[in-house]
């Protein structure tokens, strides 16, 4: 097979998505996936600003399925509301984050989705020690009362205002004791660089000493390694960084536009371990309306630079 042609063939077996509203209805949200060349999608199962949700029973899923098989879109990704913190003291907040999370999680099962991408919250100052504990407890009966289709994803973040999981090893520690094939957990491009995780190829010579874009963590795929993270891993968010390298800060900007190496970017994108797994975009669009087909594309590019 000529070199040109075994590329397309890679970049088309690829999963591609973005995430994209969901008004009107989930199979709107597909529709609106296809028309910027998706061919994997993420949604909120509401309004993202808001807890309140229309009953299970009422969610049209036969439409989302067909909307699916016409446009040759799979899987479908849910999003948990921001608002969520299961490391809260508020006793309110706590009890709208997990009836939330138990819609979510039988939202996925519902659609078919590939699962549930979780913010675990904030330690508030409190420390990991402090409420991990707490958040592992309250994680556990959130997947005892959810249906065994259903997939909970415990996603990194950048580390601002104490959010959990910006260290890898606070993941690897809930999976272990969740032992759970309905936990798994996602990895978010900004907020790795945020956390002062690099995405580049570690073989290209000990940076380690030297170079400000290693950090105190040292590279992405080191540690993922180290941690044996790879096998639980079931979504990526691809999104560039507004922001510095280890700079704690969660702010995406477009693809290629932001702080993080464009070679690294692809470096990672193109790990074997990751090739089969959904590519999410979350950027603010060249127009601010959210992911579009220049940022599809641009992507596309990405993981043909291998």
């Amino acid at each position: 097979m000529q070199y040109a042609k075994y590329v397309k063939k890679v970049v088309e077996m690829r999963r591609i998505g973005a995430h994209v509203s969901a008004a009107g209805g989930p199979h709107k949200a597909v529709e609106r996936a296809a028309a910027i060349e998706c061919n994997c999608v993420q949604v909120f199962s509401g309004s993202p600003r808001s807890w309140k949700r229309k009953p299970i029973e009422q969610l049209d899923a036969e439409k989302l399925h067909e909307a699916r098989r016409s446009a040759e879109i799979d899987p479908v990704v849910t999003h948990a509301l921001y608002l969520i913190n299961l490391a809260s003291e508020d006793a309110a907040l706590l009890e709208n984050s997990m009836q939330a999370l138990q819609y979510d999680l039988a939202f996925d099962a519902a659609i078919g989705g590939a699962g549930v991408v979780v913010h675990l919250g904030s330690h508030q100052g409190r420390g990991w020690d402090a409420v991990r504990e707490e958040v592992l407890r309250r994680v556990a009966t959130l997947v005892e009362n959810s249906p065994p289709e259903a997939t909970f994803l415990i996603e990194n973040s950048a580390g601002q205002k104490g959010k959990l999981s910006s260290d890898l090893a606070e993941i690897r520690w809930m999976l272990d004791r969740l032992s759970s094939p309905q936990v798994g957990w996602c990895f978010d491009t900004c907020h790795a660089f945020a956390a002062g995780y690099a995405l580049g190829d570690p073989r290209n010579g000990d940076r380690r000493s030297d170079d400000s874009r290693v950090g105190t963590r040292g590279f992405a795929v080191e540690e993922i390694e180290r941690l044996a993270l790879w096998a639980e891993l079931r979504c990526v968010h691809v999104n560039d960084s507004r922001d510095p390298f280890d700079s704690g800060r969660d702010r995406h900007a477009n693809i290629n536009d932001g702080e993080i190496p464009s070679g690294d970017l692809s470096y990672f994108l193109n790990r074997p371990e990751i090739e089969s797994l959904p590519l999410i975009l979350e950027v603010p669009g060249i127009e601010n309306d959210g992911p579009d087909l220049e940022n599809v594309r641009r992507l596309r590019g990405l993981v043909a630079e291998a």
